[in-house]
């Protein structure tokens, strides 16, 4: 049996279209995180995979190889189940921010490893950066505070979180290698393994404002991440969410945090961003154990809205993190206005439609 030692002779074999084992992507990860792999040879290997594709064992090893190649996060006597969601991009998708505080005040800890824009769609780091103070890139002893401090922290990726993945995903970002269904996979799951995760919920946005155009594709993507996921022992769920349409009423990201802001404090709350963050929300909490059913989920979801104790939560993170305690009942004072703005007014009224659910793993 031949190895191939070197990235030169691991991206041509790929290139041609072999099947790397996982020992050599094991050796490929660790070049790319001591920089041996330059950035040529990174967006090389990027581009080998996106015209050759991995089949389900090679994407699961490098999953494995990029969750490894940074800290692993542990999180003894919380009292609740780790749990996240993570979207593949949306216009105006500020989901994240609703519901990691939803999730808390129902129970659950949200330790979410979130990233910037990629290609068109604006990035929850890059929304959570509009908050004055506000540390996206807390070390891990922050972040772990953080997270028990509020129930949930949103950050990007440290030095010690996942750094391979760090790496290549800013390189393809700039190679037009962003929708390759095997990194996608690997760059979602390696981080929420990081992560110490218990469950995760993924939301796969359909549409022409989406990564996946189509339902075909969308469908392709949702069964690869659940089927890696199962691989790697972590209970999740999918659904597939339309992005045909701007989401919600807001795009920008110090916009889109007043709107997040307004729907947790009960203000203003737009149908399709309410119907997407529930349908999310009580599946995590069902994958998770604290709720039994999604009728069960999505009342737990209403109660922490309609009681506030999601507000608060959002405030507890906010706080934690270095921002305003303030911001929830002032974000005026805090949050910077665009010069010009102009209403978003979606095409369809109406509701996201649950094209297709599937779970790994049992509760």
């Amino acid at each position: 049996m031949t190895i191939r030692t070197t990235a030169a002779e691991l991206i041509r074999e790929k290139r041609d279209g072999a099947t790397l084992r996982e020992e050599e992507i094991a050796r490929l990860v660790a070049g790319i995180v001591d920089g041996s792999v330059s950035d040529g040879q990174v967006a090389a290997f990027a581009m080998a995979v996106y015209f050759r594709g991995m089949t389900r064992e090679e994407c699961a090893s490098l999953t494995r190889a990029m969750s490894r190649s940074g800290a692993v996060l542990d999180w003894p006597d919380l009292g609740g189940p780790i749990l996240d969601k993570h979207s593949t991009g949306g216009v105006g998708d500020k989901v994240s921010l609703i519901l990691a505080p939803v999730v808390a005040a129902c129970g659950g800890f949200v330790p979410m490893i979130s990233g910037r824009s990629l290609g068109h769609t604006g990035g929850t780091l890059d929304k959570l950066g509009s908050i004055p103070g506000y540390d996206t890139t807390p070390d891990v002893g922050r972040f772990q505070v953080a997270v028990r401090a509020a129930g949930c922290a949103i950050v990007g990726q440290t030095a010690a979180l996942v750094p391979a993945d760090r790496r290549l995903y800013a390189i393809r970002d700039v190679t037009a290698t962003v929708d390759s269904i095997p990194l996608i996979t690997a760059s979602i799951l390696s981080k929420k393994l990081a992560a110490g995760l218990d469950a995760l919920v993924m939301d796969i946005k359909v549409g022409s404002g989406a990564f996946a155009p189509s339902l075909e594709t969308a469908t392709v993507l949702a069964e690869s991440l659940l089927a890696v996921a199962e691989d790697a022992g972590l209970r999740a769920g999918a659904l597939l969410t339309d992005m045909a349409q701007v989401l919600g009423h807001h795009v920008g990201n110090a916009l889109e945090v007043r709107e997040a802001i307004d729907f947790l404090t009960g203000k203003k709350r737009e149908s399709r961003l309410h119907a997407v963050t529930v349908a999310l929300a009580s599946d995590l909490l069902v994958l998770g154990g604290l709720a039994r059913d999604d009728v069960e989920g999505s009342a737990a979801v209403e109660k922490a809205l309609g009681s506030g104790a999601a507000a608060e939560r959002f405030t507890r993170m906010v706080t934690a993190l270095g921002g305003p305690p303030d911001l929830v009942e002032r974000p005026e004072r805090h949050l910077a206005r665009a010069p010009v703005e102009l209403a978003v007014v979606p095409d369809v009224a109406g509701v996201v439609t649950r094209v297709r659910r599937r779970r790994s793993g049992g509760p």
